[in-house]
């Protein structure tokens, strides 16, 4: 869906380069004027006269002035990002230049790029559809391998190219029921009914795929929050500095020294780890600090992610712990029990004592014991039965709503396609279906969505 505004057909600039003193700084300018408006700065060569994706070095000038001896990048439509001409200024990183070429710029009749307009102006162009824009911020904002590899296999087209074969597919089983309704009084059948089931069925599967992944999808884009927890002294604060390799938190042999709970970031396999180091849990304090801590511990424990429940494999009773294994079972968390302190004693019989204790590992947090295999067993945890690393994986909650909607269409054409319901009340089911994967490309979307999508990046971009 393509729409226009009175400014679209504006010349845009802005900063392209993050703020601050750097080796060089980047100005893009994008629209019908872009390479005039460059030009009747830049006396070195006619820009208009250079070839597309082409640079030229030279000296920007105002009037008499001159500000900076830059490179400038050609890019002219429709073969750039934005589908018109694209003009890109390299010059010097000093904060005080970049605003004086900028400034220039504006002067010469450019307007201030508002946020995200320079990838609004590409899908609008027809350049990138709208999972392929918002996999752009994803890729700005991509703090983890996993979360960089997401993005750009959606920026290339990869979960476009899924629903794009749904949606070709459904339209045209769509365009063949109508074709029936103008010929309802001759009771004919255009539309094959079981290829259409089995259709249905096969992008019931995948769509099932797509909605599913988005808890690893959201495990990629925000992070996994652990919280460690335990009573009092079985080496929380210890186990967080071991997995850190840092002495974040402080360590004593007192119990309850840490009061309140500490959070740190571990990227382990390109999945980003949330540790939350708990005050000691224990049924009875007198302290009314470390009561307060403990309260925030029981609260960090139900709305992480992961819980790692630590304990003294040394002293800790079997029956205590399958009790506690029961109470996380019926409480729904994911969880981990992992036995410490295995430096003192014999790791094989503490194996023997827990081996019904399931899913557990021992480690000696002191003496770096086996925390390798902690990592990795965390990351086992997240990625265990998700989504093949080669597919699609769902991380915008926007998509993740309307592939919901999807599936439940899906369905319906399916329970219709066995009831043998009339054409004109499936073709409806198609036509919900057709809306909702519109809805995700940007082929169904309103102005103020757009606007609201778009105004999350950054100036530049």
């Amino acid at each position: 869906m393509k729409y226009t505004q009175p400014d679209w057909d504006d010349t845009i600039v802005a900063l392209a380069t993050p703020p601050g003193i750097g080796a060089i700084g980047v100005l893009r300018l994008s629209g019908p004027r872009a390479i005039a408006i460059v030009d009747g700065l830049f006396p070195s060569k006619s820009l208009a006269a250079q070839a597309s994706h082409t640079a030229q070095v030279g000296l920007i000038r105002e009037g008499g002035r001159q500000i900076d001896e830059v490179v400038v990048t050609l890019f002219k439509g429709p073969r750039s990002y934005t589908g018109e001409d694209v003009v890109e200024v390299s010059g010097h990183g000093s904060p005080y230049v970049l605003q004086e070429l900028l400034a220039a710029f504006l002067r010469a009749g450019a307007r201030l790029a508002r946020p995200g307009e320079f990838t609004q102006r590409a899908f609008l162009h027809g350049r990138i559809d709208l999972t392929q824009a918002e996999a752009v911020a994803d890729m700005i904002a991509s703090n983890s391998a996993a979360s960089q590899k997401n993005a750009l296999n959606n920026i290339r087209g990869g979960f476009s190219a899924e629903l794009k074969q749904l949606r070709d597919q459904l339209i045209s089983f769509s365009a063949l029921i109508e074709l029936e309704l103008d010929f309802s009084q001759e009771d004919v059948e255009f539309a094959d009914r079981s290829q259409l089931y089995h259709l249905v069925n096969a992008a019931i599967i995948n769509t099932s795929r797509l909605v599913e992944s988005f808890r690893l999808g959201n495990v990629i884009r925000n992070g996994v929050s652990v919280a460690i927890v335990g009573k009092p002294n079985a080496g929380k604060s210890t186990l967080l500095n071991r997995l850190l390799n840092e002495e974040r938190a402080i360590v004593s042999e007192i119990a309850g020294t840490t009061r309140d709970t500490i959070e740190e970031v571990l990227n382990v396999d390109g999945i980003l780890f949330r540790f939350i180091d708990t005050a000691g849990i224990r049924e009875h304090t007198t302290d009314a600090i470390e009561s307060i801590g403990v309260e925030r511990s029981q609260e960090k424990m139900r709305t992480a992610d992961l819980v790692l429940y630590l304990f003294d494999a040394n002293t800790m009773p079997p029956p205590e712990l399958a009790a506690l294994k029961k109470t996380f079972d019926e409480a729904g968390y994911r969880y981990l029990l992992v036995g410490n302190q295995i430096d003192k004693g014999e790791e094989a019989a503490m194996r023997d004592r827990y081996a019904a204790a399931t899913p557990l590992i021992l480690i000696s947090a002191r003496n770096n014991l086996h925390i390798e295999v902690l990592r990795e067993r965390l990351v086992d945890m997240v990625l265990q039965g998700q989504v093949d690393a080669n597919e699609s994986i769902v991380t915008n909650a926007r998509h993740y709503q309307a592939l919901r909607q999807i599936l439940t269409a899906l369905q319906d054409i399916k329970q219709a396609l066995g009831a043998r319901i009339p054409g004109d009340l499936l073709a409806l089911d198609i036509r919900r279906a057709l809306h909702f994967l519109g809805e995700i490309t940007g082929e169904v979307s309103n102005e103020d969505m757009l606007d609201y999508i778009f105004s999350k990046f950054c100036i530049g971009k």
